[in-house]
């Protein structure tokens, strides 16, 4: 067990950098064997408090080849719309199929197929969500950001809310 007492450090109790190769090893360990190709058939839809999410790339996803990303499809169903979420932003949304608009800290800005929409990282966090506006057809985009919670904390400096539940979110 690693002594973490920051009083000991330097004095025979733990030695950091020795720490550091040791967790490079076990990283190494942990990717030889690691996904590089994903199924996206086998990717299970999970619904989620921002709605209907399928993840390519989590922290919880321990064995894929890169972890710091996060990669999803969100799907929004005909006329439904996602969470609100306030984050540190520095997500990207590239449509796939559909049109609609997302609302980000209350300006409404609008998107159809192949658009990409930029969540800007604030220093006090950016509220977003994300709307499909048609009535027969499912929206579909697919989202990236740094892996900010294994960096900074789930919290990632600015708080992590959801303030309001996707219509299409069924809690257990």
């Amino acid at each position: 067990m690693v002594n973490t007492d920051m009083g000991n450090v330097g004095h025979g109790a733990i030695n950091l950098f020795d720490e550091l190769l040791r967790m490079r090893d076990e990283y190494r360990e942990n990717t030889k064997d690691a996904l590089m190709v994903i199924d996206g058939e086998k990717v299970p839809l999970e619904r989620n408090r921002m709605g209907l999410y399928r993840w390519f790339l989590h922290p919880s996803l321990k064995k894929s080849a890169i972890r710091s990303q996060l990669v999803w499809i969100q799907e929004i169903p005909p006329g439904s719309r996602s969470g609100k979420l306030k984050t540190q932003g520095g997500q990207i949304h590239v449509v796939l199929e559909g049109h609609g608009y997302t609302v980000i800290d209350g300006v409404r800005h609008d998107w159809e197929q192949f658009d990409a929409i930029f969540i800007p990282l604030s220093l006090n966090g950016t509220v977003h969500q994300h709307f499909n506006s048609d009535p027969r057809h499912w929206a579909k985009l697919i989202c990236s950001e740094p892996n900010y919670f294994d960096a900074l904390g789930v919290d990632r400096g600015s708080g992590f809310e959801i303030l309001e539940d996707s219509p299409d979110y069924k809690p257990r």
